[in-house]
């Protein structure tokens, strides 16, 4: 797991960015931008550092760069928080237990 891709996904822009491609598909730079309050070239950075770390990748049509989710990065993400969920969902199941027996008790 790289610190790329933390460092990606760290930011709300970056997150929404991978959002819009996610559910829209494939997008020109300029109608990625349109969707933020800030600049396109900032946009472009956010999508330079997404491009880095393996999120999106960029394919030129003419002058117009367009976006696409790259998805692998994601489910090695998700592999590797796995365990992790595995942990807190016993933990959560066993509190659970806990509260339930307190309530019995409670009767």
């Amino acid at each position: 797991m790289s610190d790329a891709l933390f460092t990606a996904l760290a930011s709300p822009a970056r997150r929404r960015l991978l959002e819009l491609l996610l559910h829209e598909g494939d997008q020109p730079a300029g109608r990625l931008a349109e969707r933020f309050d800030m600049t396109r070239p900032s946009v472009s950075e956010h999508l330079k550092v997404l491009k880095d770390a393996g999120l999106v990748a960029e394919s030129r049509h003419g002058r117009e760069r367009r976006y696409r989710l790259e998805p692998e990065p994601l489910m090695a993400l998700r592999d590797w928080l796995s365990p992790y969920e595995r942990f807190w969902r016993e933990k959560l199941a066993n509190l659970g237990t806990v509260l339930d027996e307190l309530d019995d008790f409670d009767d």
